[in-house]
């Protein structure tokens, strides 16, 4: 067999733990759901009528992922470093145009994640009609816990969702608020991608997002999930 011979080494696969198992999900894509509570929607000063619209989308690279419990460094280029708590599902099974009835032999399973955002960077890009990557796509902005496997629990439609910045609650809700509930989700995503095994979905985050800074201890959980944690430390 012949070997490729790289200029430099590939980059490394990219994986999350799953509970009870000795074995890592590789991570493909990250996929992350925009204002899909109505509460943050309106905070966000856009609200949704979902009966005139779709869900949208923004990407998060692999790389930006790290596991729950790290510290991360606060981030360069931000003066407005936001946390938004999520749902998280996991992929395991490849899927094209899947039908609302068939998203649930689609999930693998569940995390707890945060999507970490410089928001000014964010707020900027939307009014000037531009890609949200600087605000979005960074980094370390990817936080996960372990993957829950789906088994026993199916397509979660319901269970409350909170964050506490040093123990104090910030965020709170229940993921019967989803605007789009995971069934619609898989089902629309999957008519403008392939999904395939690895590929996450961050859900959306409910009302009550917030600046945090260096020093700042975030804790969040989903019922019947996980517990994510984050400290943020000094800027590098």
């Amino acid at each position: 067999m012949t070997q490729t011979n790289y200029l430099w080494n590939p980059a490394p696969v990219y994986s999350l733990p799953v509970r009870d198992s000795e074995a890592r999900m590789p991570v493909k894509r990250i996929f992350c759901v925009g204002r899909n509570y109505h509460a943050h929607a309106v905070e966000m000063g856009r609200p949704v009528d979902k009966s005139s619209m779709r869900p949208f989308y923004f990407l998060k690279d692999a790389s930006t992922l790290v596991e729950s419990g790290a510290t991360v460094p606060y981030p360069t280029g931000t003066d407005n470093y936001h946390f938004e708590m999520e749902l998280v599902v996991a992929i395991g099974k490849a899927g094209f145009r899947v039908d609302e009835k068939d998203a649930d032999e689609m999930v693998f399973g569940y995390a707890a994640g945060l999507d970490m955002t410089r928001r000014d960077l964010q707020l900027v890009a939307r009014e000037q009609g531009r890609p949200w990557d600087l605000g979005k796509n960074f980094e370390k902005s990817a936080v996960c816990t372990e993957i829950v496997p789906a088994a026993g629990l199916g397509v979660l439609e319901s269970g409350a969702i909170n964050l506490q910045v040093d123990g104090e609650t910030k965020q709170t809700s229940d993921l019967s608020m989803l605007i789009w509930n995971i069934r619609e989700i898989i089902a629309d995503l999957s008519s403008f991608y392939h999904l395939e095994p690895g590929d996450l979905i961050y859900t959306g985050t409910p009302e009550g997002v917030g600046a945090v800074k260096p020093g700042n201890r975030i804790t969040g959980h989903i019922d019947g999930v996980a517990d994510v944690a984050l400290t943020i430390g000094q800027p590098e």
